[in-house]
This record gives structure tokens, C-alpha cells and sequence, in this order.
């Protein structure tokens, strides 16, 4: 798995149109948080358990038409449970899996607040909340 800066995704994506973007947050982060314009949703664990989906694989397997050496960028809030959702990916047979590093709201600061030191909207990508 490669790990991108929110930044270096960005360009990535631009680059590389056949690249399937996931954010992999629960339902309640992606819509009501916000998520990267153009991203699919694929949960990776839902509230409140926070089991691992199952089906998440095979949620994967459709978007990207079957194809496992299509490019596959995932992002979640920091990058640690997109970095695990990547792991698994890479593991059924995914060959091109890439990881936004810092996620879409970033690092906790020394405030434990998010979003002030880096991720994808820290950087002023383009992102919708619905």
C-alpha cells in the first residue's frame, strides 16, 4: 500500500481517472462531517459496535467493476482505519491500494481538536457535507 498526502490524492485522482476514491467512515461522518467531492461510500464499521463490515470487500469489488489492479484511494478521518481497510483490500487481491494520509479531518492537535494541523480539508480540498 502506498500512503499519499491529502494533497498528493488529490493530484493523483486528477491524474489517474480511472481511480476509484472510498471514504471508508461510518454513514454519520460522511454525510453530516462532510466528505471529498467525488468520494463513494463504503463503510469500513459502523456505530455502535463498530464491527468490521463483512461485505466490505465485496462493496469494494463492485465499484471497481471486478477489476482488482484498478486504483483504489481510501480515506477516512485520520488514516488508520483506511490504512486497515487497505491492509485487508490488499490481502483479497487488490494490487493498486493507496491510503490519504491524515484522513479527511486530520491529526489531533494538543487541544485534541482535529483539523487544525492537516487532512484533506485542512487543506482546502474540495469537499461537500450534506
Amino acid at each position: 500500500m502506498q500512503h499519499l498526502t491529502p494533497r498528493e490524492a488529490a493530484d493523483f485522482l486528477k491524474q489517474t481517472p480511472d481511480a476509484v476514491f472510498i471514504d471508508v467512515r461510518c454513514e454519520i461522518e460522511f454525510f453530516y462531517v462532510g466528505h471529498p467531492i467525488g468520494a463513494e461510500h463504503v463503510a469500513w464499521q459502523e456505530p455502535p459496535d463498530w464491527n468490521i463490515d463483512p461485505h466490505f470487500v465485496s462493496h469494494v469489488k463492485k465499484l471497481v467493476a471486478g477489476v482488482r489492479s484498478r486504483p483504489v484511494v481510501l480515506i477516512c478521518r485520520s488514516g488508520r482505519r483506511s490504512a486497515d481497510a487497505g491492509a485487508v483490500l490488499e490481502e483479497h487481491g487488490f494490487t493498486q491500494v493507496y491510503n490519504v494520509l491524515h484522513g479527511f479531518e486530520g491529526d489531533l492537535d494538543e487541544s485534541m481538536q482535529r483539523g487544525r494541523k492537516n487532512g484533506w480539508r485542512h487543506d482546502g480540498l474540495p469537499w461537500q457535507q450534506m
